[in-house]
């Protein structure tokens, strides 16, 4: 995923900032505890698409 586009991406509930999970091809949102979906490179910023974080997922932050 293109760096500059990361930078301006936000999470779509919170505004608050996105990390990309490369491995996993999601945006994650540690303050709604959500992942994103990243498809063919591009962002699903559905809330009805995103999965939640699991316990674990979120205290690795």
């Amino acid at each position: 995923m293109d760096q500059k586009l990361l930078s301006i991406l936000a999470c779509p509930l919170c505004k608050g900032p996105l990390k990309h999970d490369r491995q996993a091809s999601e945006l994650i949102c540690f303050g709604d505890a959500l992942a994103f979906p990243v498809r063919d490179g591009i962002p699903v910023m559905l809330e009805s698409e995103a999965r939640h974080l699991t316990q674990e997922e979120r205290e690795k932050r």
